[in-house]
């Protein structure tokens, strides 16, 4: 019987709530798609492709969701995870940099969040991505040197 090394269990629970995260971020935005659409045309620079947004946004989490719980394409669910993150975080940091108001676009508990909170949450999981990324790439490797070797 093997066990599953610590990287992989790392790599799984990561893979895990990142997905959890993606689902519930897309569901809630597709429940209050109106909501979610009007907060978009709030934001400054977005108003004219709002709609578009509001719609691939939602796509593009459920997409990566069904990359990260696929073992298959997993690496490609965490690189897709950290670009995303990334974007929205720095979208968010230029916007407190630059506008008075900031309105919300999340829903439910994560709507709880204040910015600089949603930064946080935003960072760790972008820590974690980049983590699982190394260490995938760690045991890939790990695995092509153990067929060199034998």
């Amino acid at each position: 019987m093997s066990r599953k090394s610590p990287y992989t269990s790392f790599i799984t629970l990561t893979a895990f709530l990142l997905g959890i995260l993606f689902i519930y971020t897309a569901s809630s935005k597709l429940m209050h798609l109106e909501i979610f659409q009007l907060r978009l045309e709030r934001m400054p620079q977005l108003p004219p492709i709002a709609h578009w947004i509001a719609w691939l946004i939602p796509f593009t989490e459920l997409v990566i969701a069904g990359l990260l719980l696929i073992p298959k394409y997993r690496l490609a669910g965490m690189y897709a995870s950290l670009i995303l993150l990334g974007i929205f975080t720095g979208y968010i940091i230029l916007v407190l940099q630059t506008s008075d108001s900031v309105p919300c676009s999340c829903g439910g508990v994560l709507s709880a969040l204040g910015w600089r909170h949603h930064i946080l949450l935003n960072a760790c999981f972008m820590a974690m991505s980049l983590i699982a990324i190394i260490l995938n790439t760690k045991q890939y490797r790990n695995k092509i040197l153990d067929k060199h070797t034998t």
